[in-house]
């Protein structure tokens, strides 16, 4: 009986969003209301005009996709035109390279860096408003969105970190928050991409999902909601679509979830987010993702396990030539990769058990900053960041100053 209860929910929450398809969803209306302005680019819209110099570069992946990738390569009052060591950001889950400067320029990472005397780049993952186009495919296309943030380690990252060591002849300092941190981590087993990288930052660093505490992912898990959405033909998940929105409303269930602060429920509570700027961080996020990310993401939950993405028996035999997908070992981040990572106590979704796991894993001994009262989007997004935060980070990073090499 228990084993048929989750298939009687499937059944009925594929039921609910039939009928309902053409619901209003009053919580989750303001996704629909901010359609942001597609045609201009990251540098014309955050950077430019704020003084900040920028330019837009295109990257291709050796599977066919073509990525979004802005330089910053100073700040607003640079004394000299000499630049300071290249320090690459990305991004997280159904978030773009836009976050790293959503909040003013006192608040915001990336500007913060620029105007620090560091070189910035800022990646954009296949599926996000920045990097829509294939050499080959249309997002229209369900082959457009084959992928997990697997692919996003093994092809964006490799790519993206190739082309800036290549413009900068030096190698990259790397920041990444939440899935940032999963593709950093699963990227720095692979030796291609570690001879890349002189050290690296990581924000909510995750690598095990398995205690994560979120009310509503744990419903959207327990639904089995990734499996829903692969059973209806939906590849692409976007949150401001109509069906995408619908989706949303029909997990939010008021006796479980706190539906009037969403957020918390998928996050954690966050010490020092500014709610009144929800209308404007909605006119750039969130950003669409893959459903087959969302599985793979649900798989590490469900299984604790930090491994390439599970297609079945059958499956994994045809793309692995083993039964069970391979795990990434922490154990082969080299112990001569320097590593910072900052981390929270209201985190829901980077919990303190699972990133302790994580640490222990690891052959060398990261630099540490534990914030007990941060939630997962405080370390991206809080008005108190750059205090809390930011100051010990770049700290750590003009540490690396004078010793990358060209090499």
């Amino acid at each position: 009986m228990g084993a048929g209860r989750p298939a009687t929910k499937l059944l009925l929450l594929l039921y609910f969003l039939f009928l309902f398809s053409q619901a209003t969803c009053s919580h989750f209306e303001a996704l629909r209301r901010s359609s942001p302005n597609s045609a201009a680019g990251l540098c014309d819209l955050l950077l430019l005009p704020f003084g900040y110099p920028c330019t837009e570069h295109t990257v291709e992946t050796k599977d066919g996709f073509i990525l979004s990738v802005q330089n910053i390569p100073s700040g607003r009052n640079a004394l000299s035109e000499t630049r300071g060591p290249p320090v690459y950001l990305q991004h997280g889950l159904f978030q773009g390279g836009d976050t790293w400067f959503i909040n003013s320029c006192q608040q915001s990472l990336g500007y913060l860096l620029a105007d620090n005397g560091f070189d910035v780049w800022v990646g954009n993952v296949r599926g996000t408003r920045w990097s829509k186009n294939h050499t080959s495919f249309s997002v229209h296309d369900k082959e457009f969105w084959d992928w997990s943030w697997q692919e996003l380690a093994q092809y964006d990252l490799l790519a993206i970190l190739s082309y800036i060591h290549l413009k900068t002849q030096s190698k990259v300092i790397y920041v990444g928050h939440s899935q940032g941190t999963i593709m950093g981590l699963a990227a720095f087993t692979m030796p291609e991409v570690v001879e890349l990288i002189d050290s690296a930052a990581l924000l909510c660093p995750i690598s095990y999902l398995n205690h994560l505490s979120a009310r509503f992912v744990r419903r959207a898990v327990a639904l089995h909601l990734d499996q829903m959405l692969q059973t209806m033909g939906i590849h692409q998940l976007n949150f401001r679509s109509d069906m995408g929105v619908q989706i949303l409303d029909s997990l939010c269930d008021d006796e479980y979830i706190d539906c009037g602060n969403m957020l918390s429920s998928i996050t954690g509570t966050n010490c020092c987010f500014n709610e009144s700027r929800v209308e404007y961080y909605l006119e750039y996020e969130p950003h669409p993702s893959s459903t087959k990310n969302l599985r793979h993401l649900f798989q590490m939950i469900r299984k604790g396990t930090f491994a390439k993405y599970d297609y079945g028996l059958w499956g994994n035999l045809q793309h692995y030539g083993k039964l069970h997908p391979p795990s990434f070992d922490l154990k082969d981040v080299p112990d001569s990769l320097p590593l910072w990572m900052g981390y929270g106590g209201l985190d829901a979704l980077a919990d303190m058990t699972d990133v302790k796991r994580t640490i222990s894993e690891l052959r060398s001994e990261p630099q540490l900053l534990y914030l007990d009262n941060y939630g997962h989007i405080d370390f991206i997004m809080s008005t108190k960041a750059s205090a809390d935060v930011y100051g010990d980070l770049i700290r750590f990073l003009k540490s690396r100053v004078g010793t990358s090499s060209s090499s």
